[in-house]
């Protein structure tokens, strides 16, 4: 099996069926070695150009719902085709990288690719592009929705808790502060000691 059949095959299981054909049409534009890993709390995504390598590697946790999915794939794919047409020595989330992601992003900003209720943040996110879609509240609380069903009916995200809500968090209590742009500044209840925790977090309701 070559490359591509191989990343087509996965690809297949992981985006929107109309998003395949383009997202493979990148890699042969410019080829990686792409792989899928476990959930990973801090990013979505990685990319990460080593000067030793002529084959870079495109990482995606294997988690993350299609449109997330081919968000993020696009994202990462436009790390490697900014720094092959500007240099590696341009900022990771600079204007040669939001430019890079902008144009990638353009052919699939349609109702053939994602759901119009993610079109409507999607394309105000595209405009400024973050260096991460997680720190677009709207964004993320949008395509959260399409998620598969947790077990636990009972998470929700902390940025929807009143302050003074205790939750839990990684099996630990916390009581909810005030908030500081893309953080709030959490009490963990045993400790005492306080913690800013992103507001996309995903918790669990204690009172």
């Amino acid at each position: 099996m070559s490359s591509s059949e191989h990343l087509t095959q996965i690809l297949e299981q992981k985006l929107p069926t109309a998003a395949v054909d383009y997202a493979v049409a990148l890699w042969e534009k410019e080829p990686f070695s792409f792989k899928t890993t476990a959930t990973r709390k801090s990013k979505l995504g990685d990319f990460r150009y080593r000067r030793d390598r002529q084959i870079q590697t495109i990482t995606i946790n294997a988690d993350l719902n299609p449109y997330q999915f081919l968000l993020t794939y696009i994202h990462e794919v436009a790390h490697l085709h900014a720094f092959v047409k500007f240099g590696i020595d341009i900022p990771p989330h600079g204007n040669q990288w939001k430019s890079t992601f902008q144009q990638l992003m353009a052919p699939i900003l349609s109702t053939a690719f994602f759901p119009i209720d993610l079109l409507i943040p999607l394309r105000k996110h595209m405009k400024s592009p973050k260096a991460s879609s997680a720190a677009d509240l709207f964004l993320m609380k949008e395509m959260s929705k399409y998620d598969e069903k947790s077990l636990n009916q009972d998470i929700i995200f902390l940025s929807d808790l009143k302050p003074g809500n205790r939750f839990l968090l990684s099996g630990r209590e916390f009581e909810k502060g005030e908030t500081r742009r893309t953080r709030v500044l959490c009490h963990e209840v045993k400790s005492g000691k306080k913690y800013l925790i992103a507001q996309l977090a995903k918790v669990k309701l204690i009172a």
